[in-house]
């Protein structure tokens, strides 16, 4: 990988590159995908089978498209016992730190006879998308469907594409299963999408949809948008790595290496304040490109959106931090701590030598499904608020209203409402003779 002293110029070179990923710019798909979720929109099943037949080669069909009780029975009987243990683990683990989320309506009157509030109430029905294609991801079932769960979801429907044999893999029914999903559907991609946003036949309509996927997946959410809630559009994978010269090179080209093993659009971007790290970091992605089995994706990912950015010092390194707005941001540096308070945006913010970012896709706790695209600067992870809903709460007494009656007959005049007026009014009509 080059090496790079970052200048103004750089940073708006990079960022120009890495924004470019965006689902945004791909129109030649987007007309694709249009395509697909308006004939699901009109032939529902009919069209999802076809579209499942084409892109995946699974015969599918009303009789077999959910996933039975036997189907999950064979699952348990094929999975590993050591990885199911793990993932019973993780699931405690991601369970317990979304419980945290939690949040409760609240009420507060007055003495006037006024009483306001917030009722929050879960969502009726939610979809989770879970990406298979290149990897199957167990971990990601669990991160969809455990806020759902905790959020209070009636139902929580789960859909992920088939093999050309019509299964999914056990491992992800396992984990859908221990994570309390109600529902699977053996359908991927854009005709997924537009399933749960519409409904079919044999798949229900559902309130929200969440989950990351490839390319026709994140623009066919954008598509349905406002007919159904969304999380947000995933893109690429990212990992950034801010670090001074106290950091563990080996560890550091790791933990670069574990995102650019996504995918080919996956981007791995260390900015440190030492030359000399940035040396012994390249040399070392050099030796483990030799030992890993995705090596020609990694190798691409980094020839495309790998960086490594030597700063004149930590405040500059921060700003390219900030301005990148990365899905992982790792702080190997003498004081992260210090450096995590001067930190706005990031998905998930990883502390020190031995908090890498494997540790938040598996185990710690934390939601894994986080903004990509520079779209931490206004979102968050996945977590229980995106399967909530919030109701204000308005009461008051007559005698209530009488005290500001006046002021809202004055400010609806104001905006020319006189039926706003009106409404306020007539109830003192009495009062006016």
């Amino acid at each position: 990988m080059e090496i790079r002293k970052l200048t103004p110029e750089v940073k708006k070179e990079v960022l120009e590159h890495l924004r470019g990923r965006s689902a945004g710019g791909a129109s030649d798909i987007e007309a694709i995908v249009a395509g697909i979720v308006e004939d699901v929109r009109k032939r529902g099943d009919a069209a999802v089978f076809e579209l499942t037949k084409r892109f995946d080669k699974a015969d599918i069909t009303a009789e077999n498209i959910r996933v039975t009780k036997k189907e999950m029975e064979a699952a348990y009987e094929a999975v590993d016992p050591a990885l199911l243990e793990v993932i019973r683990r993780a699931l405690e683990n991601i369970r317990t730190y979304h419980e945290k989320q939690k949040r409760s309506s609240w009420f507060s009157s007055g003495p006037d006879g006024t009483m306001l509030g917030q009722k929050i109430v879960p969502l009726e029905k939610a979809g989770v998308y879970v990406p298979g294609g290149k990897a199957v991801y167990p971990s990601s079932v669990l991160m969809n469907i455990v806020p759902a769960k905790v959020a209070g979801v009636d139902r929580v429907i789960m859909v992920t594409p088939p093999g050309a044999d019509g299964r999914i893999s056990a491992n992800t029914l396992v984990a859908a299963n221990e994570a309390g999903v109600d529902e699977i559907y053996k359908v991927g991609g854009a005709q997924a999408i537009a399933a749960l946003a519409y409904g079919t036949e044999s798949i229900p309509k559902v309130d929200k949809i969440t989950g990351p996927g490839n390319i026709f997946v994140a623009l066919a959410k954008k598509q349905v948008y406002g007919l159904v809630s969304i999380d947000s559009i995933a893109g690429p994978s990212e990992i950034m790595v801010l670090a001074d010269e106290t950091a563990n090179a080996r560890h550091v080209a790791a933990d670069l290496l574990s995102q650019a093993e996504h995918d080919e659009m996956a981007s791995a971007i260390l900015v440190t304040t030492s030359d000399t790290l940035a040396k012994q970091v390249d040399r070392e992605i050099a030796l483990f490109l030799e030992q890993l089995s995705r090596e020609g994706i990694i190798r691409k990912s980094l020839e495309q959106y790998g960086y490594l950015l030597v700063a004149e010092d930590l405040t500059e390194a921060i700003d390219m931090v900030n301005a990148v707005a990365s899905e992982h941001l790792e702080i190997v540096t003498a004081n992260p701590f210090d450096v995590m308070t001067r930190i706005r945006n990031a998905g998930a913010i990883f502390l020190g030598g031995y908090s890498s970012e494997p540790l938040g896709d598996y185990f710690a706790g934390p939601n894994h499904i986080l903004p990509t695209g520079g779209s931490a600067r206004f979102f968050s992870p996945l977590g229980v608020d995106d399967f909530i809903k919030k109701s204000s709460i308005i009461y008051y007494s007559k005698e209530a209203l009488e005290g500001v009656a006046r002021d809202i007959i004055t400010f609806a005049n104001a905006e020319g409402l006189t039926a706003h007026a009106n409404s306020i009014a007539v109830r003192f009509e009495d009062k006016a003779e």
